[in-house]
């Protein structure tokens, strides 16, 4: 049995309200469909580099995030490369952008490896 799903409009603005608590900068890149947009997460590191995290679905049906670039930080030209790929196949999708220095970002779901 699948698990309920969070509309993606309600998951960002749940997300902004705990980045914001947390002194975490949270941006919303680009906005996707309220109620069914794909995410996906760019997280900045200090040293100029990117992770991408790509929401998908576990195989137990509870949300999970997939490394699109694979499993070592990009550079940001890489990363914005992939969103604008992304978009042009996708125009639903949400982008949200993490400035992290200090880590203390948590993603709410399991990173799936290959």
């Amino acid at each position: 049995m699948l698990e309920p799903r969070l509309k993606p409009g309600i998951w960002v603005k749940a997300q902004l309200r705990l980045c914001d608590r947390a002194g975490i900068a949270l941006t919303v890149l680009r906005r996707g469909d309220a109620d069914g947009g794909a995410v996906v997460l760019k997280l900045l590191k200090p040293d100029g580099r990117a992770d991408l995290l790509s929401q998908t679905t576990g195989p137990t049906g509870a949300r999970a995030w997939m490394r699109p670039l694979g499993p070592d930080p990009v550079s940001e030209a890489d990363a914005d490369a992939y969103i604008a790929r992304q978009g042009d196949f996708d125009p639903d999708i949400w982008v949200l952008e993490v400035l992290d220095p200090h880590g203390a970002y948590e993603i709410d779901g399991a990173v799936l490896e290959d």
